[in-house]
């Protein structure tokens, strides 16, 4: 009777063997464990920013490259970019040498809790503008052909422009005792960035069940409320997260640049405009309220998302808008 004895494999020439099927399989398995890590993903997706920002500081042309007038890749020098260490160091420095002046972290975490609140507001209206056209272009079948491109078509005006037209027409606007103030017209500007993603994503939503499920519901004899009740809604919410966290990110960027255009104090748009003058100075300062914006934006997509954590028997399969 004889016994076989299993032995690793062993690659000529003294080379490793290669692993084996099981030893892959483990490996990938971590590795998908590692990214479902989300802070880990997050650190290290920053990381990997800063080193591609140090290694274009480091390997791309000083002057950048244009063509003609267009510039197509930006400067690398100390003034135009300085190194991700010094703005972090600028960061733990006061704004300015006078006394008692904050650290320069501070007032950005101040600016932005101002252009934070603003955002929530255009974020809120911009939802509920977005669910309730979504709904009735969802009831009212030649309201989506005559209101969706309308929808479409609106996202193509430079907000740039429309800013001082919505402050000019806020301040006109009079009904009793109410004052119209400027940080409303921001709310609005950043409302008008995010309605469009939620009615987009919710109207794809309420269309999403099967045409025989809708079909059941009507045999059951369910009417259009309930079947939008139990059955829409439910099966939208796969598509109106992701058009969620998109609403969020846009209500940000169009409360920056409204506040950038209507020159309202006390938000990230203004100290941006504001430490421009300080670009050949003090070349890191500029860059503090910009980054203050992409966290902002960062947190408010994050806080959407834990909000979707209480939605988790819906997200079966979350669709990108």
């Amino acid at each position: 009777m004889s016994t076989t004895t299993d032995t690793p494999a062993v690659a000529p020439s003294g080379a490793p063997a290669p692993a084996s099927g099981a030893t892959v399989r483990a490996r990938g398995t971590r590795l998908a464990r590692l990214t479902r890590v989300r802070p880990l993903v997050a650190v290290t997706s920053a990381l990997a920013v800063a080193a591609l920002w140090e290694a274009y500081k480091l390997l791309g042309p000083a002057q950048g490259w244009a063509v003609g007038e267009t510039r197509l890749l930006p400067r690398t020098t100390d003034l135009a970019m300085p190194h991700t260490w010094q703005v972090a160091a600028r960061l733990l420095e006061p704004v300015s040498g006078a006394t008692g002046a904050d650290v320069l972290w501070l007032a950005v975490l101040r600016a932005g809790a101002f252009s934070f609140g603003i955002a929530l507001v255009g974020w809120t209206i911009g939802v509920l503008v977005g669910a309730l056209l979504a709904l009735t272009m969802l009831r009212v079948a030649v309201v989506e052909r005559a209101v969706l491109p309308l929808v479409v078509l609106s996202q193509t005006v430079p907000l740039i422009a429309l800013a001082p037209l919505v402050r000019s027409w806020g301040a006109r606007l009079e009904i009793g005792s109410f004052a119209w103030q400027p940080w409303m017209s921001v709310a609005v500007i950043a409302s008008y960035l995010a309605f469009f993603p939620v009615a987009v994503g919710a109207l794809r939503g309420l269309q999403s069940p099967d045409r025989i499920h809708v079909d059941l519901m009507r045999a059951c004899g369910a009417g259009w409320g309930t079947t939008l009740v139990r059955l829409r809604l439910p099966a939208a919410v796969p598509h109106l997260l992701p058009a969620l966290r998109l609403a969020a990110a846009n209500a940000v960027v169009g409360a920056v640049v409204a506040e950038v255009a209507t020159g309202l104090p006390g938000g990230l748009g203004r100290m941006i405009l504001e430490f421009a003058n300080f670009a050949a100075s003090d070349p890191p300062k500029p860059w503090a309220p910009i980054l203050g914006a992409v966290l902002l934006g960062l947190v408010a997509a994050g806080l959407v998302a834990l909000l979707g954590r209480s939605l988790r028997r819906y997200r079966r399969v979350e669709v990108a808008p």
